[in-house]
């Protein structure tokens, strides 16, 4: 299987599922700054969709935390307007992302992680910017889940040739 323990391989780039939540995908601007904080931080945008998220599909999405007390929220969150989702490629771009996201819990962020994006942008434990794969294994299953019309093993070979030179 390409791309689940083959990203750990020197010099491998990994795959990871970014999404841009509807609370900051509202915001032009905000979208913008991430996109160009990704760039700068090594990221190629491999692919890329704004959607409304179907009742269904936050439910799988989230189907870990079907049984806590959140669940509604989150899902009611995800489903209440468009968000961004994207496939990011990099050298170990799951761990990567998240630190660029920073930690969950948004009102400790504010103060310990200040210049990440939810230290930037965030509000609340459930509208915090984003999310982002916590493993290959993860990526995986949600890019298939966001991304159905894509073939993950085709999207991981490619992003392991050289990324096309952009022009700022």
């Amino acid at each position: 299987m390409a791309g689940t323990t083959g990203a750990a391989a020197a010099g491998a780039r990994q795959l990871t599922l970014a999404l841009i939540k509807p609370d900051v995908a509202a915001h032009p601007h905000r979208v913008e700054t991430i996109l160009r904080i990704m760039r700068t931080n090594g990221f190629e945008v491999l692919q890329r969709k704004r959607l409304r998220v179907p009742r269904e599909l936050a439910e799988t999405f989230y189907g870990e935390h079907r049984e806590k007390f959140f669940f509604p929220r989150l899902t009611n969150f995800i489903t209440s307007n468009d968000l961004e989702a994207l496939v990011l490629a990099r050298p170990e771009a799951i761990s990567v992302w998240r630190a660029l996201l920073g930690p969950t819990k948004v009102h400790r962020t504010r103060i310990t992680n200040p210049g990440t994006l939810r230290g930037l942008f965030g509000l609340s434990d459930t509208r915090n910017v984003g999310h982002g794969s916590d493993s290959p294994e993860a990526a995986r299953r949600e890019i298939g889940l966001f991304f159905p019309e894509l073939d993950y093993d085709q999207l991981w070979e490619a992003a392991q040739k050289p990324a096309a030179p952009t022009s700022s």
